[in-house]
């Protein structure tokens, strides 16, 4: 399992999502919550890949996408935007989406949470296009990253391959949905949550297991 990216200290939290998948955008505010009250933890975010590599439209899935979000947007309270779906052609491909986030990894580690965060809006509120690296360059440019740097990174061999590690990391940690969140705690891994959960019950399961 590839966990080179694991410090020795514990507790370490790590979030395994998707940038376009909805309820990981409706998951963000339990997660932001969660995350600012654990200061002493490691936050490690991981992409799972959603739909990576995908070539299916907007007219083939577009009707389950809207069920989804409507669904979403009522148990969050999450906004959401629905022009993109009228857009038949547009192909449902998160691979750009998650390299992104990926990128800003490794230009601005510090500010690689706050990329996914934006990436997320900026498709489920403001319908951009995911599939036009212009996209993710004026998320870059909003969270004061170098657009040439990150127009580089994103590009190379290296991104595409760290971002296929990150899918690898996730399918080789056994996770099947998203988002998703593990505890390791005195060197064990504890599932915390599979799906969409409230801060207050990520908390209840976090504190259980550290009980224990």
């Amino acid at each position: 399992m590839s966990f080179d990216w694991i410090q020795e200290k514990d507790p370490l939290l790590v979030y395994i999502a998707d940038p376009m998948c909805s309820w990981c955008y409706g998951f963000a505010p339990e997660i932001t919550q969660v995350k600012a009250q654990l200061t002493g933890y490691q936050f490690k975010l991981v992409m799972g890949g959603l739909r990576p590599y995908g070539t299916e439209t907007i007219k083939s899935i577009g009707g389950m996408l809207r069920h989804h979000w409507e669904e979403v947007g009522k148990a969050s309270g999450q906004p959401f935007q629905f022009d993109l779906l009228d857009k038949e052609g547009f192909v449902y491909n998160t691979e750009p989406a998650c390299r992104a986030v990926v990128t800003a990894r490794k230009i601005a580690p510090d500010k690689e949470f706050d990329y996914f965060k934006a990436a997320q809006k900026a498709f489920y509120f403001e319908n951009k296009d995911t599939n036009q690296s212009n996209t993710f360059l004026a998320i870059a440019e909003s969270l004061e990253i170098d657009r040439q740097e990150f127009s580089e990174n994103f590009e190379s061999e290296d991104i595409r391959y760290e971002t296929r590690t990150d899918f690898q990391v996730s399918a080789e940690m056994g996770i099947r949905g998203f988002p998703s969140v593990i505890l390791r705690h005195k060197g064990q891994f504890f599932l915390v949550a599979n799906g969409y959960r409230k801060a207050e019950d990520l908390w209840k399961v976090i504190e259980k297991i550290q009980s224990e």
